[in-house]
């Protein structure tokens, strides 16, 4: 479906009930032209953990993850079609393009389709790779490998 950024249907199928929140994350990254919004599967499991970091819901376990994601906040669970949701994602939309919906799935936005693409997918693999290494202990990247990313490849 195609609507205007007042939610205003323009033509095509019947707006989803979550394009609030599309165009809550319009609005606040006005250089992003684009958003992947899925209910992928280990990143809908990671989103319904309890005790997670809210802050940072995923560690920063591989170079890639750091680079296309960074930090990962977690948005309190509202239903699906609940206007609230819109709200909080602006909260959030202001300092990251990437956050996870409690209970529901990540959404991720750039530039570019492509680049919206390669970091949900960067996503939902981290997501992945976290539930497997689950009761295992494992190497996170440590505060100067993460610093160091940033520097050799600056967003």
């Amino acid at each position: 479906s195609k609507v205007a950024f007042d939610g205003t249907h323009l033509s095509g199928d019947a707006p989803s009930k979550e394009t609030f929140f599309h165009l809550a994350m319009y609005e606040e990254r006005k250089d992003d032209r684009s958003i992947v919004h899925l209910h992928s599967t280990h990143s809908v499991a990671v989103s319904c953990l309890e005790g997670v970091d809210e802050d940072d819901v995923l560690p920063p376990i591989t170079a890639y993850y750091v680079m296309r994601i960074g930090k990962l906040p977690l948005v309190p669970y509202f239903r699906p079609g609940d206007k609230a949701l819109a709200v909080a994602v602006r909260k959030y939309a202001r300092e990251h393009h990437a956050m996870l919906l409690a209970n529901h799935g990540p959404i991720v936005s750039a530039k570019a389709l492509d680049a919206a693409v390669y970091s949900a997918e960067e996503l939902e693999e981290t997501a992945k790779l976290y539930l497997l290494l689950d009761g295992h202990a494992y190497r996170p990247l440590n505060t100067e490998q993460i610093a160091d990313l940033h520097q050799a490849f600056p967003t």
